[in-house]
């Protein structure tokens, strides 16, 4: 039986008179990946906050197994004031399990981690990193913790694809046992053995990845719509029995009664799905979109373009990819004019009015109402030409309910304000939409509808983007930014582009030698490649993690045997220094195998 690492029972919460959830029960147990799934505003990460003891429930109990090791990863890492990146990690080592018999201290190990994530410089001040550059200094302290638990909060959130698919390898092949929070479906799709759903205040458990999930979630939503029907065809017939002869109500049977108004409270269930409805169509756009002659860009030493000479066609869809700090969102930025070049020229056409979404354009006013944000852009909105709305019916489009419009944005969730900015640029009708990041905080089921609407945009579109899934569903092609200024056209989406980077590897690898000579091929030395010594370890971890696998196992088998068990003391403790062991010798195989 697996060890239970976490119990949360009947916990509420809720905000004024804005239930988030009811009576929601679970248990995380050794091995569990979870992902929690849930529309924007419904407490996905209000309900990490109380299960990491950030935030306090209504009612309900959490119960962590004792002695478990927790690390937490936020969706907005906190630092101190002159934290380093290496500073930051080596905080509080103290309280972090560290083989002394290790040869690689913490240090070094802090090291080898904070560079794999693209932490190049360990003493870079925290303060002067970009969000996704601090919130690997975070990821890396979590990991180096070894932790037997880890709850992370929208972890590919301003993380480039890169390093989001080395986590997506280390949670993969790791033993770590997993709650999260994304939205990144192929992150999903690929970690995750298990999906909790938070929908209409009530929670549901799927054992199985996304792609389970979803299936079994359409399975359970018709079964509930097929029950509801019979519920009130039932209700209708016991409505007519209520009503037939009300003088003598008193001598009916009670239990019948009892089950009429039973009946009634079940008939309430609401099944409809309340989604963002973008009808919002493009403008009018001309032949002439824009062209690039010669555009050249530096800060410095660094180069974001060099002599950069391109021309876009009407209703092209290009996804922009790259590490991050490689100049994407200022690529966008001088596409609009809001960032000169330092030579060449852009050619915009006349007719083309661009839309921009950006996380740096969510900048609303926190003591203003989410009604009179839109109104102050437009007291009446025109779009698809000649259909009209009034601000609050525009708003109820993106699910915001006259209640809602009534609300401080300072109160709204990172998803809602998402959803504010995307009503704001859509309600002008652009032409042309230039989105940075716009996956971030917006949940799984917008995000669906948002792709349905790009494909069928019938405009032209940019879109700086790190979820694989969305950039698979919407793009005609990449440009890819290499760094130097190098920007590579690859026609095709993220998936199409990872296979052809597979097979220019394949290529690029020297051919096997006959096996008329044993003499392996020679590497020259390179500080990403194994030493002698890290080989002569890698191997022996191999070998070591074998037997500890082998010895749990047999642990295992006596413990689920059923039979009495005299050293069940001696057996216990040594079956948790197997399992310690184990975490500590996978995570170095883990760092060792990237040097492979």
């Amino acid at each position: 039986m697996a060890t239970s690492y976490l119990q949360v029972e009947n916990l509420t919460k809720s905000y004024g008179d804005r239930l988030l959830f009811q009576d929601v029960t679970f248990g995380v147990y050794e091995g569990d990946k979870i992902g929690i799934i849930a529309k924007n505003g419904t407490g996905k990460s209000t309900l990490l906050n109380i299960i990491a003891g950030k935030d306090s429930p209504d009612s309900g109990n959490i119960t962590f197994r004792s002695g478990l090791r927790v690390g937490i990863l936020d969706q907005t890492p906190v630092f101190q004031e002159g934290d380093t990146a290496l500073g930051y990690c080596m905080r509080d080592t103290a309280h972090l399990h560290v083989d002394e018999h290790d040869a690689w201290t913490y240090e070094d190990r802090a090291q080898q981690m904070l560079t794999q994530l693209g932490i190049e410089n360990a003493d870079s001040p925290v303060a002067t990193m970009s969000g996704g550059q601090s919130k690997r200094v975070a990821l890396a302290k979590v990991i180096l913790g070894n932790p037997d638990l880890i709850i992370l909060d929208e972890p590919t959130n301003h993380l480039d694809i890169k390093v989001i698919e080395w986590i997506e390898n280390y949670l993969t092949r790791s033993r770590v046992t997993l709650l999260m929070v994304t939205h990144d479906r192929y992150f999903l799709d690929r970690v995750t053995n298990k999906i909790i759903e938070i929908d209409r205040e009530s929670m549901y458990t799927y054992d199985g990845n996304y792609d389970y999930y979803l299936r079994r979630r359409q399975e359970r939503i018709e079964a509930m719509s097929a029950e509801l029907a019979k519920v009130k065809n039932t209700l209708r017939k016991e409505q007519e029995w209520m009503r037939r002869q009300p003088q003598a109500r008193a001598g009916k049977a009670k239990y019948r009664i009892d089950a009429f108004y039973d009946l009634k409270s079940r008939s309430r269930v609401n099944m409809s799905e309340s989604n963002v409805e973008l009808n919002v169509k493009s403008s009018y756009i001309g032949s002439k979109i824009f062209e690039a002659n010669g555009v050249n860009k530096r800060f410095g030493d660094k180069i974001i373009l060099d002599d950069f000479t391109y021309t876009f066609a009407r209703y092209e869809k290009v996804g922009i990819i790259g590490p991050n700090g490689v100049g994407k969102s200022t690529f966008i930025k001088m596409l609009q004019g809001i960032v000169k070049p330092d030579s060449g020229e852009w050619n915009v056409g006349d007719t083309v009015r661009f839309g921009y979404y950006s996380q740096e354009g969510i900048s609303f006013d926190d003591n203003k109402r989410v009604i009179d944000a839109i109104t102050e852009i437009a007291e009446d909105i025109v779009v698809n030409g000649d259909v009209r709305y009034s601000p609050m019916q525009f708003l109820t489009h993106f699910l915001f309910s006259p209640a809602d419009q009534q609300k401080y944005i300072s109160t709204l969730s990172g998803g809602e304000r998402a959803r504010l900015h995307l009503a704001s640029v859509l309600m002008r009708s652009p032409n042309f939409l230039v989105l940075d990041e716009p996956t971030n905080d917006l949940d799984i089921v917008t995000l669906g509808i948002l792709e349905d609407y790009l494909r069928n945009f019938n405009g032209c579109l940019i879109v700086v983007s790190h979820d694989r899934f969305f950039l698979d569903s919407i793009v005609d092609h990449l440009f890819v930014f290499e760094g130097n200024g190098v920007v590579k056209d690859f026609p095709g989406g993220y998936t199409d582009y990872r296979v052809w980077l597979s097979e220019q590897a394949e290529k690029s690898v020297p051919s096997v030698k006959t096996a008329e000579t044993k003499e392996r091929p020679r590497r020259e030395r390179n500080e990403a490649k194994m030493t002698f010594k890290e080989r002569r370890e890698f191997e022996q971890l191999t070998e070591e993690i074998e037997q500890l696998n082998n010895e749990k196992s047999v642990l295992e088998a006596i413990f689920n045997s059923g039979e009495a068990v005299n050293d069940i003391v001696e057996k216990s403790t040594r079956y948790e220094e197997v399992k310690a062991l184990l975490d500590e010798k996978e995570l170095r195989w883990l760092e060792l195998s990237e040097k492979e």
